[in-house]
């Protein structure tokens, strides 16, 4: 057992507990289970976690980074700005789909973290955005996009495709049978035909 335990890691760990919670559910995963998986004492798990929520957390942050990687992938990919935003959104809102539709426990997890770890969705967000505000510079740069603040920019797109990438407005509007790629390429394209026009984000005073 002792030897067991020095193989153990934060990966193993996870990659043991995302196994269980996939076959069991959050619900019926405990510590006991994840370190017999693993063949050790389930007291050898608290020397990396805490707790079975902190291994929890540990596995939507897994996912989250996955995500961030993805989405930074295409800072350095070929194409018009306009092109690369919208390959960035949709294989974020691929994944989500993906995500709810075929590993439906992992997804239930996310929408727990949605309510008990906000400090975790804001930091996400917070990461995301960095992303799409790189993104948009760039197109500024190189003459694509006509933008005087790309910090706001980067807002706007981010709150303007949250509905197709929220784990919880998602499965609503998948439940819904809604249109919901459709709608977020009709999203992003007036998104980037403004900028491409043209985006004053400056306060002018009213006429008189």
């Amino acid at each position: 057992m002792p030897e067991k335990q020095n193989l153990i890691s934060p990966a193993t760990i996870l990659e043991a507990a995302t196994a269980l919670v996939r076959r069991l559910g959050e619900g019926k995963t405990n510590m006991v289970d994840i370190g017999r998986a693993l063949g050790v004492s389930h007291a050898a798990l608290y020397r990396f976690f805490p707790s079975k929520a902190a291994v929890m957390d540990a596995i939507v942050q897994e996912a989250m980074d996955e995500e961030e990687e993805l989405a930074r992938r295409w800072l350095e990919a070929d194409g018009t700005a306009a092109e690369r935003l919208l390959q960035m959104v949709l294989d974020i809102h691929h994944r989500k789909r993906a995500r709810f539709s075929g590993d439906r426990e992992i997804h239930e997890l996310f929408r727990r973290i949605l309510v008990e770890r906000q400090d975790m969705i804001v930091a996400y967000a917070q990461r995301m955005t960095r992303l799409i505000e790189k993104l948009i510079a760039q197109g500024v740069e190189r003459g694509e996009w006509h933008v005087n603040d790309v910090s706001i920019a980067a807002a706007v797109v981010r709150d303007a495709v949250t509905v197709f990438v929220h784990p919880q407005l998602l499965a609503q509007a998948i439940e819904m049978n809604a249109p919901v790629e459709p709608q977020l390429r009709a999203t992003v394209a007036t998104l980037t035909r403004a900028f491409e026009a043209g985006v004053d984000y400056g306060l002018h005073p009213s006429a008189d």
